[in-house]
C-alpha cells in the first residue's frame, strides 16, 4: 500500500514538473551550465576547472541535502535548493534545467523522467562512484520488486543520460548494463575528483588542514575503516569492527580512523571510549580522498573507495562479514573475491593478523589501479571541459591530440 501511494505522489510531482518544464522551454537556451548536485565532489572539480580556464558561462547549482554549503561560497554562481519545500527555488530550478546548454548531474534524479530537453542541450552524468562492486540501476536486485510504474520511470530517467563519464572500460560496461545505454553514451574523460591525487598543491593544503586534527604527525600507523552503509543501519547503527580487540593488540603503534556514512544518525562516541586510539572523522568536513592521504591501511567492504585508494598504492583489507546476505540483498557485479585487490576477511582477529604480518600483494593493487583508473590520469576535469567547450587555451591545444587518441573525440571538430 505504501509503495502504491509513493508511486502516485511521484507521478503527480512529475506531471507538474513536466508542465512547468514545457512552459520554460519556450525560452531560448542560455550560455549556462546547470549542475544538479547530491554529493558535489566531482562537480566541484569541474566547476573550478571552468573558473581556472576563465570560460564565460553562467553556473547554476541545484543542490539537494547539505551539498549547498560548499557551492554558496562561489562568487557569481546561483545556488538553489532543489526538490525541497522552497517553491520559489524549485520554479527557478526548472527554468534553469529547461534553458541550459549543459546539465551535469551526479546521482539518480527522478525529475529526468519528465525532462524533455531541447536537442541542443546535453545531460552529462558524473556518477558519484569511480567504480562499482555492488549493483545499482536496472541491475539492482530490488528493482524487480518495484512496481511497473516505477520501472518505466527508471528507464525514462536513464534515457536522458546523453553522456556518462567513466574512468575505465570496465565501468563503461557497468553503466551500459545499469542504465540500459550504448557505446554512444560513454565519455572516457576520467573521474574529475581523482585529479586530486595528481595535484601536489591540493594535497599539501589538505595535509596542512589535517594537521589540526592531531593525527598526522604523531608517528603512528593509521588504519582507516570506511564501510558502505546498510539500509537497516541508518537509524540503529552498531559497529561490527571490534575496537576493543584492535586496541588490545594494536594500540601502541596504530590508530583507527573512522569514516562512517553521513546518513547514519545514531552512534556512540568511539573517541571517548578509546581516547588517543580511535578518531571518528565521519563529520570532520574532510572529503574521503583527503583522509586517504594519511591512511596506511584501508579497511572497507562494498564501497567504491578502493578504486581511488589504489592510486596511492597502499594495502587494503576487505571486511565482508555479511557477504552472503549483502550479495543476496543488493547483488554484486561479479564474485566478490575476483573484484577486490586484497584479502577478504570476516573477523577482526583476521584483520589484526594481516596488519601484524604486513603481507600484501602490492602488484595486485597496482594492476587493479591501472585497470580501473585507465582514463583518470590527472586531466579528467580539463578533458571534460575540453569535450564540452572545445579548445580554450594554449595548454589544451597542445594536449588535444593525446585526448583524441584516448577518447576518440576531436574537440577541434565541434
Amino acid at each position: 500500500m505504501f509503495i502504491m501511494v509513493k508511486d502516485v505522489i511521484i507521478t503527480i510531482y512529475l506531471v507538474i514538473f513536466k508542465i512547468i518544464f514545457t512552459l520554460c522551454k519556450a525560452f531560448p537556451l542560455k550560455n549556462k551550465v546547470t549542475f544538479v548536485v547530491s554529493f558535489g565532489d566531482n562537480i566541484k572539480f569541474v566547476y573550478e576547472e571552468i573558473v581556472r580556464q576563465r570560460i564565460a558561462i553562467k553556473p547554476v547549482f541545484l543542490c539537494s541535502g547539505p551539498s549547498a554549503k560548499q557551492f554558496k561560497l562561489y562568487p557569481g554562481a546561483e545556488t538553489l535548493s532543489f526538490e525541497t519545500n522552497v517553491i520559489s527555488d524549485n520554479l527557478k530550478a526548472i527554468y534553469h534545467l529547461a534553458t541550459s546548454k549543459y546539465i551535469i548531474i551526479d546521482n539518480y534524479f527522478g525529475f529526468l523522467a519528465s525532462a524533455n530537453f531541447k536537442k541542443e542541450a546535453q545531460c552529462i552524468q558524473l556518477w558519484h562512484a569511480a567504480g562499482a562492486i555492488k549493483k545499482f540501476g536496472l541491475q539492482d536486485e530490488s528493482v524487480a520488486k518495484r512496481s511497473s510504474v516505477a520501472q518505466r520511470r527508471f528507464h525514462r530517467v536513464y534515457r536522458n543520460f546523453h553522456k556518462v563519464v567513466v574512468g575505465s572500460d570496465e565501468m563503461a560496461l557497468v553503466f551500459k548494463k545499469a542504465f540500459g545505454l550504448g557505446n554512444q553514451n560513454i565519455l572516457t574523460t576520467g573521474i574529475p575528483r581523482t585529479d586530486f591525487f595528481y595535484n601536489d598543491e591540493l594535497q599539501k593544503e589538505s595535509r596542512e588542514r589535517l594537521e589540526h586534527l592531531g593525527v598526522t604527525n604523531n608517528g603512528k600507523i593509521k588504519i582507516l575503516y570506511a564501510p558502505t552503509y546498510r539500509d537497516n543501519e541508518l537509524n540503529q547503527f552498531k559497529l561490527t569492527l571490534d575496537l576493543e580487540l584492535l586496541h588490545k593488540h594494536l594500540g601502541n603503534r596504530y590508530e583507527i580512523l573512522l569514516k562512517l556514512h553521513p546518513a547514519i544518525k545514531k552512534r556512540i562516541s568511539y573517541e571517548n571510549e578509546f581516547p588517543g586510539f580511535v578518531y571518528d572523522l565521519s563529520s570532520s568536513g574532510f572529503h574521503i580522498n583527503e583522509l586517504l592521504l594519511i591512511t596506511d591501511y584501508l579497511i572497507t567492504d562494498y564501497s567504491s573507495i578502493p578504486y581511488e585508494f589504489s592510486l596511492l598504492r597502499k594495502p587494503m583489507i576487505f571486511f565482508a562479514y555479511d557477504l552472503d546476505a549483502y550479495t543476496k540483498e543488493r547483488g554484486l557485479w561479479d564474485e566478490y573475491e575476483n573484484m577486490v585487490p586484497g584479502p577478504v576477511v570476516t573477523t577482526t582477529k583476521e584483520i589484526i593478523e594481516l596488519i601484524k604480518s604486513d603481507n600484501f600483494d602490492m602488484i595486485a593493487i597496482e594492476d587493479f589501479s591501472n585497470y580501473h583508473n585507465k582514463f583518470s590520469r590527472g586531466r579528467s576535469s580539463a578533458d571534460l571541459i575540453l569535450y564540452m567547450f572545445g579548445e580554450y587555451d594554449h595548454e589544451q591545444t597542445d594536449n588535444n591530440s593525446q585526448f583524441v587518441h584516448e577518447t576518440g573525440y576531436d574537440a577541434a571538430s565541434r
